[in-house]
């Protein structure tokens, strides 16, 4: 933590924090546990110029840079009580680094030690302060920090700047996305081919773009060659095999790679065995796993790693994350004012099963910004925004939930993970539903 603020400074920060804003000299997102050093950093760096935000969590800080410009990251390296390696945060430098080259982290260190923050900037880290901090070390390390974040992106003055990356980034904070990032992780440095499996809208092509910025092969060519409309094609083996050459040193996509012909699979096998293919190969599906109607050896070329993308349902309150970020993506897209959800809405947001998963849950956000008019975001909002104009008005889910809840649960024996399956929810959505119903 800082040193303290006099009650003037503080009560000058609490006056006029979103004025700081528009004139920042900067903007840090603060990742630390600690609420108290949250609101200490707040407090401190908002009285000197700074907009600041916070992440509990290594996982929370991705919702934050998606959703606005951060010149520098201020990371705690230990998360975990006890935590003393500072491994939880040397992961976390490296995800950072990986999605953004140009991404300025200031480490923060306390029982961890100088060594272990001497080995975060060979990790990349641009600075380290030990904590508990000094003011003035603090400023000075942030000022030279911003310089650096400025020749980095080639800007003056204040940064704010976008990058191609900030709109890249697969969010959420549920255990079945964090598996996904871990797989990116490992897979991404290497030059293994990689299968994609999931639902759609839920991502594919996001992860695939991920793996190709985050490879060596970065600095080359992304292709991606649409299965489907290839096979429509007059000589579709002549454009594979065009395609093949395009992707020459960087990365190719196969987008829905199960609608390829017998042929085509034979003659994109003998491409590959006869050793034309100088890129890294990347296959996306819809189908699961078992449904993959491809040749046994082409598969075996295609998934040295699979990931398998969740569905929006196991995801946990992923959708309200996301909700909330795409509101305010809109919002900002749209010149609409910035508001919040009502819990009732939150409560759709959770519990509806999304047509079309994160695409078709951003399609009506998206509507929802332009023709919302209340002061908040009300659940009639959302369900007006999820219906198409030549839809009879749907019915109300208060009138018949009670009944379709309790019918789950008794024909699922009152095993609350079998009942909300069947219902399409989560098990913390089915829990509200019981709570709400006196259940």
């Amino acid at each position: 933590m800082p040193e303290p603020l006099s009650r003037p400074e503080i009560e000058d920060v609490l006056r006029g924090p979103e004025s700081l804003r528009d004139g920042a000299r900067g903007h840090v997102l603060v990742v630390d546990d600690d609420a108290d050093v949250q609101q200490a950093a707040r407090l401190f760096l908002g009285r000197h110029g700074f907009c600041v935000s916070t992440a509990a969590q290594p996982s929370r800080l991705w919702t934050v840079l998606a959703g606005q410009p951060v010149d520098v990251i201020l990371l705690d390296l230990n998360f975990s009580r006890g935590a003393v390696s500072g491994a939880e945060g040397f992961a976390c430098l490296a995800e950072i680094m990986a999605h953004d080259p140009k991404a300025v982290v200031v480490v923060v260190t306390g029982h961890s030690g100088i060594n272990i923050a001497v080995q975060a900037m060979r990790a990349g880290a641009a600075d380290f302060v030990m904590k508990p901090w000094n003011n003035a070390r603090l400023l000075a390390t942030l000022e030279t920090a911003l310089d650096l974040r400025r020749k980095r992106v080639g800007g003056a003055g204040a940064v704010a700047n976008r990058t191609e990356a900030d709109d890249e980034i697969l969010l959420g904070e549920s255990a079945a996305i964090e598996r996904v990032r871990e797989l990116i992780r490992r897979a991404a440095p290497t030059q293994a081919s990689v299968l994609i499996m999931g639902e759609a809208g839920t991502g594919k092509s996001l992860v695939a773009r991920t793996l190709h910025r985050q490879s060596p092969r970065a600095p080359g060519p992304f292709v991606c060659l649409d299965v489907p409309a290839l096979i429509e094609e007059t000589a579709p083996d002549t454009l594979l095999a065009s395609a093949l050459a395009d992707a020459r040193g960087g990365t190719l996509v196969l987008d829905e790679v199960c609608a390829l012909s017998p042929a085509l699979q034979g003659r994109l096998l003998a491409l590959l065995d006869a050793g034309h293919l100088q890129a890294r190969l990347i296959a996306t599906t819809r189908r699961p796993r078992g449904e993959l109607s491809l040749r046994e050896a082409l598969l075996q070329k295609l998934n040295t790693v699979e990931i398998a993308l969740p569905p929006l349902r196991a995801r946990e309150d992923d959708a309200r994350a996301l909700a909330e970020h795409f509101l305010r993506a809109f919002a900002s897209r749209h010149g609409r004012p910035q508001k919040a959800l009502t819990p009732e809405a939150l409560d759709v947001i959770a519990d509806t099963r999304w047509p079309g998963e994160v695409r078709g849950l951003a399609q009506a956000l998206e509507r929802c910004v332009i023709f919302s008019d209340g002061v908040r975001y009300e659940a009639a909002d959302l369900q007006a925004a999820t219906q198409a104009p030549s839809d009879p008005p749907a019915p109300r889910l208060a009138d018949s939930e009670r009944a379709l809840v309790t019918a789950a649960l008794k024909r699922a024996s009152f095993n609350v993970s079998h009942a909300a399956k069947a219902l399409g929810l989560t098990r913390a959505a089915l829990y509200r539903r019981m709570a709400k119903y006196g259940l």
